[in-house]
């Protein structure tokens, strides 16, 4: 136990509530954003399922990412911040204005509110969604060094991840004061769920598990949520995180229907419901033209989407769990915690709706 304060924003979110549970365990004391407080019981409840109860080690605090106030007292007495409060796909969400200005400003007025505190460091939660959108397959796998190319077929979610992450280098290398940044870029990510309220990469897993009628030629990594909160915490402190990026990412990528094939091989009957069937590229264009949620995979189709994670282990020893253990924690907490659709057909939601990180 210490007497330092960490401030995670965006505490109803799924990396943030996990991150929350990381350090608590690490022995920290914890501050966090919510945009109203009567969501404070539901976090508590998330984190007592992680098998936490953190009393008066964890405060809650309003603040909005759209509006000034509420962020000096959300960083006041804080040596750190973990910052991975963001717009998410939501499914209604589809014009880049939706997403860019209220990511980009984010950033900008937690930074500006951290350095006025006197933080020492601001581990942001980017995403590989700024890092290998836009491309085509590179014949290597992607690495820290790589920039989302925006000139390409970009959707709107990493769009804004990448201005918004390049807009928080630009603001510290600029006017940030001695205030040190490094960010924490994850692929689509899994693991074991706390609530009803979860990450949008989970409803690839819960959609699957609810019978959509196939799986779209997508391309991702995996990584545990577990193991993305352990490496904001190492981030947090380690004199070599200083300024890097890191990608959180294990093993090689994996197609959708390798992703089907694993939840029916260990999760068993109750994955009764995984389909196996590839659908043809023409039939995700097609269903996209009417279901603008979907236009965000499109540009996906058939794109290798693999990275590597060899950074985090080299530099900071991140040990992640594997990929296979990530995908089926998720869906093990789904059934646990009984969020899995037992009432109808999911197929009518679409294949496979989220967008990847």
């Amino acid at each position: 136990m210490n007497d330092t304060w960490v401030l995670v924003t965006g505490g109803t979110g799924f990396i943030a509530q996990h991150c929350i549970l990381a350090l608590l365990k690490s022995g920290y004391n914890v501050r966090t954003t919510v945009r109203s407080l009567a969501r404070e019981a539901e976090v508590r409840a998330n984190l007592k399922e992680g098998g936490a109860v953190p009393g008066d080690r964890l405060s809650f605090v309003v603040a909005d990412l759209q509006d000034d106030r509420g962020w000096a007292e959300a960083t006041a007495g804080c040596t750190y911040v973990l910052h991975g409060a963001s717009p998410t796909p939501s499914g209604d969400q589809v014009r880049e204005e939706d997403w860019i200005r209220p990511a980009v400003d984010g950033n900008l007025r937690v930074l500006r509110a951290a350095r006025e505190a006197g933080v020492k460091r601001v581990v942001l939660t980017s995403a590989f969604g700024a890092v290998g959108a836009g491309h085509r397959s590179l014949g290597r796998p992607f690495n820290e060094s790589d920039w989302s190319d925006l000139t390409g077929n970009v959707a709107p979610y990493q769009r804004s991840k990448t201005l918004s992450e390049r807009a928080a280098w630009e603001f510290v290398a600029r006017e940030g004061r001695g205030l040190e940044l490094c960010a924490i870029n994850p692929v689509a990510v899994m693991g074991p769920v706390l609530g009803a309220d979860y990450s949008h990469s989970i409803r690839l897993i819960k959609q699957m598990m609810d019978g959509q009628p196939g799986c779209p030629k997508i391309n991702s990594c995996f990584v545990d949520v577990r193991d993305v909160a352990d490496l904001h915490v190492k981030a947090m402190t380690h004199s070599a995180a200083k300024g890097e990026r890191f990608l959180a990412t294990t093993g090689e990528s994996m197609w959708m229907v390798d992703v089907a094939r694993l939840l029916r091989e260990r999760i068993g009957t109750a994955a009764h419901k995984v389909s196996t069937r590839v659908l043809p590229n023409w039939v995700i264009r097609w269903i996209a033209r009417k279901n603008p949620a979907m236009r965000g995979l499109v540009p996906l189709l058939s794109v290798n989407m693999n990275s590597s994670g060899d950074k985090a282990r080299r530099l900071l020893g991140w040990t992640p769990r594997s990929r296979e253990d990530a995908i089926v924690a998720t869906a093990e907490s789904l059934i646990r915690l009984d969020l899995l659709n037992t009432s109808k057909d999911a197929a009518q939601e679409g294949p496979g709706t989220s967008s990847m990180r």
